[in-house]
């Protein structure tokens, strides 16, 4: 992996949480967010002690802190269920005690796509999984959200670099996500535009405040999942384009989480609450690069290439 740009350096002193970090681009966000100096706390629920979530994946938060580590920065890995809210009180409470504040809030919980049935209708969809969906991509976000603001809002001082940020992690932009999407389920789609939604309500609420919330989305993720579902590795993932030629636009987990890293440290970001940014908007406007130096654009490359039938190819694109 490339080391990250420098512009990625202003975050020391600043406290961040990413609550579902366990894997993916909630790992990927914790690690970069200690790499520029945050103190950060990251979450998940499957623990080399407790054992896997329901999700049943291999991946552990004790793994995402050593890595938070090995990146050279601190913190501290927990296992939290944030559709507990007590656990995610005892948290916020706990970050209080030890660090008087909390800067950063990313919420990336979900993994109830484990759940979706993506060509069944929601008559023909089972309904204990789609509302099991729901509580853990809207929930979560909720209920974490509502315990950590009052923290953020309590420790912004008077400086000219005091404030706080509230990040969102969906998947789609807002015109892609403004009408239904095909082909990912009934209760899928609520989720990602319900994200949205929480971002402009948190907006709304958060207006005349030095906290802002904005929503990111980062393009097709190589997750830990997707690498396997196609049996590749970071190193190798070139090898699935043979089978899945769109495959071209994906991003590695760092580009999203280098982009958030330089999001987190920008005094002006204000200027984007209630926004949906994609990885691409954040390399664009930072500077940053997914690990091989490019900057996929995997938005826009859906909208003009894969959804109007064109031939795959990367060339404008990454």
């Amino acid at each position: 992996m490339s080391e990250p740009t420098p512009a990625r350096s202003q975050l020391s002193g600043k406290v961040a949480l990413v609550a579902g970090a366990t894997r993916g681009a909630g790992r990927a966000i914790a690690i970069e967010l200690a790499r520029a100096g945050a103190y950060v706390y990251a979450t998940g629920r499957s623990s080399r002690q407790t054992g896997p979530s329901e999700i049943e994946r291999p991946e552990t938060i004790d793994e995402t802190g050593e890595m938070m580590a090995a990146a050279g920065g601190a913190g501290v890995a927990l296992r939290v269920d944030h559709l507990e809210s007590d656990q995610v009180a005892d948290l916020v409470a706990r970050i209080e005690a030890e660090q008087g504040k909390l800067d950063i809030l990313v919420n990336d919980i979900f993994g109830g796509d484990r759940y979706g049935e993506f060509d069944r209708k929601l008559w023909e969809h089972d309904l204990a999984g789609g509302l099991r969906m729901l509580r853990m991509g809207i929930d979560t976000h909720l209920i974490t959200a509502s315990k950590a603001i009052p923290l953020m809002l309590a420790g912004i001082g008077s400086g000219a670099g005091s404030y706080g940020v509230v990040i969102e992690m969906t998947d789609g932009t807002s015109e892609y996500n403004k009408n239904y999407r095909q082909g990912v389920g009934f209760y899928y789609d609520l989720v990602k535009a319900s994200v949205e939604r929480i971002t402009i309500g948190l907006t709304a609420e958060l207006a005349g405040t030095a906290v802002t919330a904005v929503a990111v989305t980062p393009g097709w993720l190589r997750s830990e999942a997707m690498l396997e579902h196609y049996g590749v590795t970071e190193a190798t993932w070139r090898d699935a384009i043979a089978k899945e030629p769109h495959f071209c636009i994906s991003e590695s987990p760092y580009f999203v989480g280098r982009g958030v890293a330089a999001l987190a440290g920008d005094a002006g970001l204000s200027r984007h609450a209630g926004r949906v940014l994609t990885s691409h908007d954040l390399a664009t406007e930072y500077g940053v690069t997914d690990t091989d130096g490019s900057r996929p654009d995997c938005w826009s490359y859906v909208v003009e290439v894969q959804d109007t039938g064109q031939e795959p190819t990367e060339a404008g694109y990454r």
